[in-house]
């Protein structure tokens, strides 16, 4: 099974200061039997009732997206994660993520299916009383009831908190009425259930309450109005609706966990969405590179396939490397979470105490996610669309839909930016609550850099050098944010510019780190003569990191050092990203040859 909590995990951000283990991570060739029939079982529903009417999708076909959500529910598809005694399959978080990954390949029905068993679905399962779970739960894992969750407003987007709909106790203590305005709720046009976020306000005394409450919304209490479906540039299969509460009357059994208590389900909820998001985007930038190699086999110019120029195989290789170290990335994290939420439960917590508890260890993982899967997804279609041509233009293309879809995840769930900052801001939150100990590593690593440098021996090991360079991105990030920390103190957070140079760093070296560990555990598992191409891709993606990295550590240590201490550290950031010469030209060819012998990502 994916699941086993017998290892010991890293915890949140100590991927910076300890070393992994091979052994220790969880890597997609481990899926067992039961799961790999879950994930065909994914895909053939896409086959049969997705692909086949994409262009109905996107046209809103009336009551379609609604039919399909039904027939999901049917196959058991919107209760992977649900217990069963609440009417869903109750498997492991990896499992969910690799249906989210499947499913990722739906297009606008993705978007819909992940808000339903999202924050759709997710608010009430993990903070809903046991009335409120046996009530809703069961008709939402079946797709009896759709979901949908109303957090954004008009002025209120990346600042939730800041949200003006307000609700008020009715004289009788019996209902909350809530009035207010909710923008881009997803499913909105055919929700039957809306998790909405508002802010308590005192009847007699008008103040309102510092934080948000949420509350459980059912369609038929009235009071709700929907705005036209938004026109947008892409996923336009989904539904999109701004939604009106006017004197909107809930009964006080309604509201979710404690007053006050909404902006944590909507963070700790957010934290869950990530990283499936980044599931999802992968499972969509498989997709596009299926084709991608397809379209390449079978075009013909100057007399032959264009799969066979160099300049196609780059980016066919590109896209796949891509991928490959997204995949490592978010099953490493998953697995990760799941080895927490099993520890939680061994220790006496719930099901959803310890998922939301184990899930909100990795918040600063869900973050990087986030930024690596929405951004390998438009990058593989990007290049998709070069690939295809001038046919790539087109909207009988199948990369076409797929660029346009792509665009909106880097702004879903928080945008790439926000998540950026969030990704340090997380990390020295959990360091100042001594969760983490970034500071004494950081200490040593400026402490070294006034030393002399150790000329270690050449490790002469399996993706020895690699393995070196990784641990040395590691004392890059550790000796730039350590230097902001300390040379700017709180003002770092001012300091954004500062902020997303050091999160690249540290995107980087997560998912450089567990490409690295995915491909020796295979090696251990099949040879290293069998896997060629993973070492092709791994030795790819580290050495071009080293040049992002000390672009990045280079630009953040002159925004805030100067004199000796910027000089050292510049040459810090240079010793930290040194890397040996490679024939990447040959690497990618040898990593599209497969693809392109296969017909498909093969990896």
């Amino acid at each position: 099974m994916a699941t086993d909590s017998k290892t010991k995990a890293l915890q949140g951000g100590e991927f910076l200061i300890r070393e992994s283990a091979p052994q220790d991570i969880f890597i997609p060739e481990e899926f067992n039997e039961e799961q790999r029939m879950i994930a065909q079982s994914a895909h053939e529903f896409l086959e049969q009732n997705v692909w086949t009417q994409l262009d109905r999708i996107d046209a809103m076909e009336e009551g379609l997206m609604p039919s399909l959500l039904d027939k999901a529910g049917e196959l058991g598809l919107l209760g992977i994660s649900v217990p069963e005694d609440l009417g869903g399959f109750g498997k492991d978080f990896v499992t969910t993520m690799l249906v989210t990954e499947v499913t990722g390949a739906g297009h606008s029905f993705s978007v819909a299916i992940a808000a339903h068993t999202g924050i759709g679905t997710l608010p009430i399962l993990y903070y809903g009383n046991e009335a409120q779970r046996k009530k809703y739960i069961p008709k939402l894992a079946t797709g009896e009831w759709k979901a949908s969750y109303c957090l954004t407003e008009p002025s209120a987007g990346s600042d939730a908190n800041s949200g003006k709909t307000k609700a008020v106790l009715t004289e009788d203590g019996k209902h909350y009425i809530i009035n207010g305005q909710k923008m881009w709720i997803t499913n909105g046009g055919f929700a039957d259930i809306f998790t909405v976020f508002a802010k308590i306000v005192d009847p007699k005394t008008g103040k309102e309450d510092d934080n948000l409450s949420a509350f459980i919304v059912e369609k038929d209490f009235g009071g709700i109005t929907l705005n036209p479906e938004e026109k947008k540039m892409g996923i336009k299969g989904s539904s999109t609706r701004q939604v009106f509460f006017n004197d909107c009357k809930v009964p006080v059994e309604n509201l979710l966990s404690e007053r006050g208590n909404g902006f944590k389900i909507a963070v700790n909820i957010l934290n869950i969405g990530r990283i499936k998001l980044a599931g999802a985007a992968l499972g969509g930038a498989k997709a596009v590179v299926d084709h991608s190699v397809n379209y390449a086999n079978e075009r013909q110019q100057f007399g032959r396939p264009i799969s066979s120029f160099g300049a196609i195989r780059q980016k066919l290789a590109d896209q796949a490397t891509y991928c490959y170290v997204v995949e490592s990335a978010t099953y490493r994290c998953s697995q990760d979470m799941e080895r927490a939420i099993e520890d939680l439960k061994a220790g006496g917590a719930d099901h959803a105490q310890a998922l939301l508890k184990g899930v909100e260890q990795y918040a600063a993982e869900a973050a990087i996610l986030k930024v690596a899967g929405s951004e390998c997804l438009d990058y593989v279609c990007d290049e998709g669309v070069q690939i295809y041509g001038g046919m790539g233009y087109s909207a009988e293309s199948p990369v076409e839909r797929a660029y346009r879809d792509s665009r909106i995840n880097r702004i879903f769930e928080g945008t790439n930016e926000i998540n950026r900052m969030l990704t340090v801001d997380m990390l020295l939150k959990r360091t100042m609550k001594g969760q983490l100990d970034l500071m004494g590593p950081a200490q040593a690593v400026a402490a070294d850099l006034m030393g002399i440098p150790d000329m270690p021996e050449p490790d002469e090991s399996l993706l020895g050098d690699e393995k070196r360079m990784v641990a040395n991105f590691k004392k890059a990030v550790l000796m730039v944010a350590g230097g902001a920390a300390q040379k700017l103190g709180l003002e770092l957070a001012k300091h954004q510019e500062t902020l997303m140079h050091i999160a690249d760093i540290v995107i980087d070296t997560y998912l450089a780190e567990s490409t690295l560990l995915r491909t020796l555990k295979l090696a251990g598992m099949k040879g290293d003569a069998a896997i060629a191409e993973q070492i092709a891709m791994t030795q790819l993606y580290i050495h071009d990191a080293a040049d992002r990295i000390h672009k990045y550590a280079k630009e953040a240590v002159n925004n805030f050092a100067d004199g000796d201490e910027q000089r050292v550290m510049l040459m810090g950031a240079k010793r930290f990203t040194k890397a040996t010469n490679l024939n990447t030209a040959e690497l990618r060819k040898a990593i599209a040859k497969k693809m392109i012998a296969e017909g498909k990502y093969p990896y």
